[in-house]
Protein backbone atom coordinates (compact mmCIF):
# COMPACT_ATOMS: atom_id res chain seq x y z
CA UNK A 1 0.00 0.00 0.00
CA UNK A 2 1.47 3.40 -0.96
CA UNK A 3 1.32 5.58 1.79
CA UNK A 4 1.91 9.63 2.61
CA UNK A 5 3.45 11.17 5.38
CA UNK A 6 1.23 13.89 7.34
CA UNK A 7 2.29 16.18 9.99
CA UNK A 8 0.67 17.25 12.49
CA UNK A 9 1.33 19.78 15.32
CA UNK A 10 -0.83 18.21 18.83
CA UNK A 11 -1.12 19.36 22.37
CA UNK A 12 2.00 17.80 24.23
CA UNK A 13 -0.51 16.16 26.77
CA UNK A 14 -2.25 14.30 23.81
CA UNK A 15 1.25 13.25 22.57
CA UNK A 16 2.25 11.76 26.00
CA UNK A 17 -0.49 10.20 25.88
CA UNK A 18 0.03 8.43 22.45
CA UNK A 19 3.05 7.20 23.93
CA UNK A 20 2.08 5.59 26.74
CA UNK A 21 -0.30 4.18 24.72
CA UNK A 22 2.95 2.76 22.18
CA UNK A 23 4.48 1.60 24.98
CA UNK A 24 2.06 -0.04 26.96
CA UNK A 25 0.36 -2.04 23.59
CA UNK A 26 4.35 -2.04 22.32
CA UNK A 27 3.47 -0.56 18.74
CA UNK A 28 4.78 2.15 16.92
CA UNK A 29 3.32 5.40 17.99
CA UNK A 30 2.18 5.70 13.66
CA UNK A 31 0.46 2.93 14.22
CA UNK A 32 -1.31 4.29 17.47
CA UNK A 33 -2.05 7.52 15.25
CA UNK A 34 -3.63 5.86 11.79
CA UNK A 35 -5.58 3.35 14.05
CA UNK A 36 -6.77 7.09 15.48
CA UNK A 37 -7.17 8.60 12.32
CA UNK A 38 -8.92 5.68 10.83
CA UNK A 39 -11.84 5.21 13.20
CA UNK A 40 -12.34 9.12 13.19
CA UNK A 41 -12.58 8.76 9.62
CA UNK A 42 -14.84 5.65 9.72
CA UNK A 43 -17.41 8.15 12.07
CA UNK A 44 -16.64 11.08 9.85
CA UNK A 45 -18.24 9.26 6.89
CA UNK A 46 -20.96 7.54 8.38
CA UNK A 47 -22.36 11.24 10.41
CA UNK A 48 -22.22 12.40 6.56
CA UNK A 49 -24.05 9.41 5.52
CA UNK A 50 -26.68 9.50 8.06
CA UNK A 51 -26.90 13.82 7.86
CA UNK A 52 -27.61 12.86 4.14
CA UNK A 53 -30.39 10.36 4.64
CA UNK A 54 -31.70 13.08 7.28
CA UNK A 55 -32.17 15.08 4.77
CA UNK A 56 -33.82 13.29 2.70
CA UNK A 57 -36.31 12.65 5.16
CA UNK A 58 -37.15 16.37 5.10
CA UNK A 59 -37.11 16.73 1.79
CA UNK A 60 -39.47 14.01 1.11
CA UNK A 61 -41.67 15.11 4.24
CA UNK A 62 -40.78 12.05 6.33
CA UNK A 63 -40.40 15.10 9.79
CA UNK A 64 -42.05 15.17 13.07
CA UNK A 65 -43.10 18.34 14.52
CA UNK A 66 -41.37 19.80 17.09
CA UNK A 67 -43.98 20.81 19.31
CA UNK A 68 -45.80 16.94 19.54
CA UNK A 69 -41.96 15.42 20.38
CA UNK A 70 -41.78 18.03 22.84
CA UNK A 71 -45.01 17.07 24.16
CA UNK A 72 -44.26 13.72 24.30
CA UNK A 73 -40.66 14.19 25.78
CA UNK A 74 -42.29 16.47 28.47
CA UNK A 75 -44.68 13.70 29.47
CA UNK A 76 -41.96 10.89 29.81
CA UNK A 77 -41.55 11.73 33.82
CA UNK A 78 -45.21 11.40 34.22
CA UNK A 79 -47.93 8.61 35.19
CA UNK A 80 -49.20 8.50 31.81
CA UNK A 81 -46.82 9.11 28.89
CA UNK A 82 -47.71 10.25 25.45
CA UNK A 83 -47.31 7.24 23.10
CA UNK A 84 -44.32 8.46 20.61
CA UNK A 85 -45.09 10.66 18.05
CA UNK A 86 -44.87 9.49 14.44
Amino acid sequence: MDTKVITAHVPLPLAEKVDQLAARLERPRGWIVKQALSAWVDLEEERHKLTLEALADVDAGRVIDHQAVQAWADSLGTESPLPVPR
